[in-house]
């Protein structure tokens, strides 16, 4: 229980240093939002207004939401900024992937030995990219709630549970993971631990049923007849739409994400299989996953965040064998603390990753310096631009009631406009106030904050660590000329 109540507090101590999102995680955190406080007056609801280019499932919003919900009350009975509502339903989210984790652990256990499992919970609770995304309110996460059931239903031979979860997680939430389940079950029809008769008899149901369940949940929310995944699914993959997001190479995930994501722990992934051929078994539908899904051009590292899991019961294996045979001579304890020491390094990479990443977030500390700077101001009117509304700004973030402060972010009002006059304040994203975009606002408005964030790293090996981190001007906050 000890560690995982550490893997834990990780994950609550990267929810604490990143508390805003961004423009991908915008949908769900809307959702959540406007669940526990619109109900079912849809017409309040943000994708009514902003619905972005692809509709997503209202399903993993409304559970989280729900699950959420008395301590969420609980916060607004106490008269609690409602930004603390943002905590809870991200912390919420990080519980049930934390849940779904520790019952994958749990199945690792029972196949591979306790020791195994509890170097998987130590390993994980040391690598960045797991404990950060566990708490990201982004379609990959919800998923990967399901998909961490559906891995542990497998390892532990549950095949029923695992259809189920499969097609909980390819249904609802991201169709792409039909290649990575279906290799699991690949495995499982070709080796005869599952018959197709059995599949069929879980599937069909199965299929059926999460198919209805999102089609009327979600007809409901967009207010039309659709399937919000198989649309997405038909836009990104069919027309190939998400490369319009930007493109990477071929082995982009290869030579750039799972080494990230890993950190040390990737040159222990060899060393397991070679300890335990059974993690063939798991490897294999790994990179066969990676390896498809390659060819499709638009790649974020998010999207494979599923494999994480899966490759860290190789390197559990390692060190765990590592260290059970430090014992038997002077060369092998060394490995065993070379083992130990890699958890150090990941340690230093993961904080290094933290550190930069809460300076993503300009948008979200342009709001709540608005808010310090105007604590005591009513009839403020600000409006929100793309930039700033796409790194960090959420209606948890809108704290002041309509009546006292009004928040727009109405899109495509020209610069210096009249529109743009009558708002008392502006939260415009430039790097420069030299810029001809943010000129025109200095007609009207004055600067009264600017809002930093990361920019790029500079090596200094004249110091310890040997970089630098550069932070620029990328939100600027004005406030209407005093006449």
């Amino acid at each position: 229980m000890y560690l995982e109540a550490l893997l834990a507090a990780v994950v609550l101590i990267h929810l604490f240093i990143c508390p805003y999102t961004k423009v991908e995680e915008s949908f769900n955190l809307q959702a959540m939002h406007d669940v526990l406080f619109n109900g079912l007056n849809i017409e309040s609801y943000d994708h009514i207004d902003f619905p972005g280019v692809v509709p997503r499932t209202f399903i993993g919003p409304i559970f989280v939401s729900e699950v959420a919900y008395p301590l969420g009350y609980f916060a607004i009975v106490l008269g609690a900024n409602k930004f603390l509502s943002q905590y809870i339903v991200r912390a919420t989210l990080g519980a049930c992937v934390l849940y779904s984790f520790f019952l994958f652990k749990h199945a690792v256990s029972q196949e591979f030995g306790r020791n195994v499992g509890k170097w998987l919970v130590l390993i994980t609770a040391t690598q960045f990219h797991f404990c950060f995304y566990a708490t990201r309110p982004l379609p990959n996460t919800f998923a990967l709630c399901v998909v961490l059931l559906a891995c542990a239903s497998w390892l532990s031979q549950d095949h029923r549970k695992f259809i189920w979860a499969s097609a909980v997680a390819i249904i609802l939430f991201r169709a792409e993971l039909v290649l990575f389940l279906g290799f699991l079950l690949f495995q499982e029809l070709q080796s005869r631990r599952l018959t197709l008769g059995t599949f069929f008899k879980n599937a069909v149901p199965t299929g059926i049923l999460c198919l209805a369940c999102t089609i009327l949940v979600d007809s409901y929310f967009w207010q039309r007849w659709l399937w919000p995944e198989g649309e997405v699914f038909w836009y990104n993959t069919v027309l190939n739409k998400s490369s319009n997001w930007g493109t990477s190479p071929f082995l982009w995930y290869f030579y750039s994400a799972i080494p990230r994501m890993l950190s040390s722990s990737l040159l222990l992934v060899p060393v397991g299989l070679y300890f335990d051929k059974r993690l063939n078994d798991i490897l294999c539908p790994v990179l066969g996953f990676v390896f498809l899904f390659s060819f499709l051009p638009h790649k974020e590292l998010r999207f494979i965040i599923y494999v994480v899991p899966m490759l860290n019961v190789a390197v559990a294996c390692a060190c765990c064998r590592l260290w059970q045979n430090r014992v038997k001579s002077d060369f092998r304890k060394i490995l065993a603390v070379l083992a130990c020491g890699h958890l150090v390094v990941n340690l230093a990479t993961s904080s290094g990753f933290l550190y930069i990443s809460q300076l993503n977030y300009p948008g979200g500390l342009a709001m709540r310096r608005l808010h310090e700077i105007e604590s005591d101001s009513k009839g403020v009117h600000v409006h929100i631009d793309v930039a700033t509304a796409q790194t960090g700004v959420s209606r948890f973030t809108q704290t002041y009631p309509h009546w006292t402060w009004i928040y727009n972010k109405t899109e495509g009002l020209p610069p210096g406009g009249r529109e743009m006059n009558r708002f008392t304040h502006l939260l415009v994203g430039d790097d420069s106030l030299q810029s001809p975009h943010i000129q025109p606002y200095l007609r009207t408005h004055d600067v009264i904050e600017t809002i930093a964030a990361f920019e790029k790293i500079n090596l200094n090996f004249q110091k310890i660590p040997p970089f630098d981190v550069i932070v620029e001007p990328k939100i600027w906050i004005l406030k209407k000329k005093t006449r």
